[in-house]
């Protein structure tokens, strides 16, 4: 079973969706009690950086996530804010995040004024890592449905899972371990998102 943290923010009823039509069962909760029943967990978001932090450190998710990720060496995904959340900090905000990934998220600066910031609507990555969560997705050219303004910026390329051109190379999923992060919204993309989230239900 996979736990969907509910902090108040994110596409929560959208992911739980996709996974029940793979077959995979999954609650949305905040309740550390009924996380731990979960073999591994989704942390999703949609907003700004420190909102995200602020309602993880009120909510005592935040050491939650960091002893799980740490020391119960579950799984854990990522998505979109709940990405950039793993990371050491953000330029959009003050707080400090999870740290659970070296990378820092930082606001695009593109010099094409035909790209407009955020970046948003479909886009191909480059796959960099050959791990579990991109088992067979090297078969097919994949694409994503991506809405954000800032993004990775990795200290280590052992960290950079997936790549994004928008202007520049930019790092769209990190990894570390047990602990991923997707930029992107697998349930916002379709068969390419279903198959990624597939991944992570068989790991």
């Amino acid at each position: 079973m996979i736990g969907i943290i509910d902090y108040g923010l994110g596409n929560l009823g959208s992911i739980k969706n996709m996974l029940k039509i793979i077959g995979e069962k999954a609650i949305i909760s905040s309740d550390i009690s009924e996380l731990d029943k979960c073999n591994k967990l989704i942390l999703p978001g949609v907003g700004a950086f420190d909102a995200g932090m602020s309602k993880l450190n009120e909510t005592g998710l935040a050491q939650y996530i960091k002893n799980v990720a740490n020391m119960d060496k579950k799984p854990i995904l990522g998505i979109c804010l709940g990405m950039q959340l793993l990371g050491k900090r953000s330029e959009e905000g003050q707080l400090e995040g999870l740290g659970l990934i070296p990378f820092e998220s930082n606001r695009f600066q593109v010099q094409d004024q035909n790209l407009k910031v955020p970046h948003m609507g479909w886009d191909i990555v480059d796959i960099k890592k050959d791990i579990p969560l991109t088992h067979n997705l090297f078969d097919h050219r994949q694409r994503y449905y991506f809405v954000h303004s800032y993004h990775a910026v990795c200290e280590s390329l052992d960290n950079v899972m997936m790549t994004c051109d928008y202007g520049y190379e930019f790092a769209a999923a990190v990894v570390k371990d047990n602990i991923m992060g997707v930029q992107f919204h697998p349930e916002k993309s379709h068969s390419f998102g279903m198959n990624l989230l597939e991944n992570f239900v068989k790991m």
